[in-house]
């Protein structure tokens, strides 16, 4: 019984391993697509560097450089790739071909090469419509004129031909591995020449090379595989709307949704409790902050009744921690009022429900008047307390010294 039971846990556990599998070759497969093994701007780049044929095929298939990526006939070997010439009056056909074994070839892309009457010589690069779909064309504009153009219109030029087959390859050739599409896409742009233009268009300008294409045109992977076309694989007509809807699907995966984050004061929640101030109440973004934390004079922060007083949209006209200035209260009759100017005299301050504490008068007092003769400050002239700002209440409570010289006035009378 327990042998059964552990031949079942392990046939669960391979069955969920192969499925695993599975879907990670699915992913693959639809992620990469044979187009992004050979970067055609990187092919019109070599091409205005090269010297001639010869060269820009020895480019091609330099192990160094390692500009194609191909492997079609799939023996993790990358494919050789030969050049053929074909020419007629002023117009150069030049097919580039994948070798895939005996008398088997595949054409990736065609260069075409054009002078007109004025000298002016136009390139074209153009995708196989297997491999890259219809009409993927590149137009360089070199920065430079290149070499190989002084080469092709000489009397003696005879079209080139390579002489390379499968199985045959030059000395300075070596296989090595195809690497995965994003280590070539690093690899290739390395070597693409950004001083010159490649500009993408879907018309072909030479008629004389459509024609002389489709006469010497070879798809010998094609053949092998009818149904996978490039449109068959991706659904698209080419290359260039493969690049935009996958620009346009990275764009959606890397923006994601509406982020939610405080970016300025006015978002911030309106719970925050102000402390230290006698402010009663703060508008922030329509709503109330309610100060919770009583005040240093010893009332509330509402007023002297210790009742909270919501604010209905209007700032508080109290005290502000910002403008000490306008500290004095809107009645001068409160109870609550504070003195804005110590008294001259040996008088205490003006007793009332407030606690703010009494400042020391540095004089020591010396008059026989008692303390509560004299009015107080705060009722005898309240244009005194706009013209001078509030005493700091940062100083330490002491007791006022009035009193102590009431009482020893007292002692003298008696």
């Amino acid at each position: 019984m327990k042998t059964k039971i552990l031949h079942t846990v392990l046939f669960a556990l391979l069955s969920i391993g192969g499925s695993f599998a599975q879907d990670v070759t699915t992913v693959r497969a639809n992620n990469a697509d044979i187009s992004d093994n050979l970067d055609l701007k990187a092919v019109a780049s070599i091409f205005g560097d090269s010297r001639d044929l010869e060269d820009f095929e020895r480019r091609l298939n330099d192990p160094d450089i390692q500009i194609s990526n191909l492997d079609l006939n799939g023996d993790n070997k990358v494919d050789y790739l030969r050049v053929i010439e074909a020419t007629e009056g002023n117009t150069h056909l030049i097919i580039l071909q994948s070798v895939l074994g005996v008398d088997t070839f595949q054409d990736v892309a065609t260069i075409e090469v054009e002078r007109d009457r004025n000298n002016n010589v136009q390139v074209q690069v153009v995708g196989d419509v297997y491999m890259y779909g219809s009409n993927y064309i590149y137009e360089p504009v070199y920065v430079r004129r290149p070499i190989i153009y002084d080469v092709f219109w000489v009397n003696s030029y005879r079209p080139y031909y390579s002489p390379w087959y499968w199985g045959y390859y030059p000395t300075y050739y070596s296989y090595w591995s195809p690497y995965p599409v994003y280590r070539y896409r690093n690899n290739i742009h390395v070597h693409i020449n950004t001083r010159n233009t490649y500009t993408y268009c879907n018309t072909r300008r030479s008629s004389r090379a459509m024609s002389m294409y489709n006469t010497r045109r070879t798809n010998g992977y094609e053949r092998q595989h009818p149904n996978s076309g490039f449109s068959s694989r991706n659904n698209v007509p080419n290359r260039y709307a493969l690049e935009q809807n996958r620009g346009s699907s990275r764009s959606q995966a890397t923006s994601g949704g509406p982020r939610s984050s405080f970016s300025n004061a006015s978002a911030r929640p309106a719970s925050n409790v102000v402390r230290g101030t006698n402010v009663n109440s703060i508008r922030s973004n329509g709503g109330t902050v309610r100060n919770t934390t009583p005040s240093r004079s010893g009332q509330d922060a509402s007023g002297s009744n210790g009742q909270m007083v919501r604010s209905s949209g209007t700032p508080s006209r109290g005290n502000s921690t910002n403008a000490p200035a306008r500290s004095v209260p809107s009645s001068p009759s409160r109870n609550d009022a504070r003195p804005s100017v110590p008294s001259r005299s040996n008088s205490s301050m003006s007793r009332g429900n407030t606690t703010t504490p009494s400042i020391r008068n540095n004089t020591p007092a010396r008059t026989n008047t008692p303390a509560m003769s004299t009015p107080a400050p705060a009722r005898s002239n309240p244009s005194i307390r706009n013209s001078a700002p509030a005493p700091s209440r940062q100083m330490s409570p002491a007791p006022s010294r009035s009193s102590g010289g009431s009482g020893n006035t007292g002692g003298r009378r008696g």
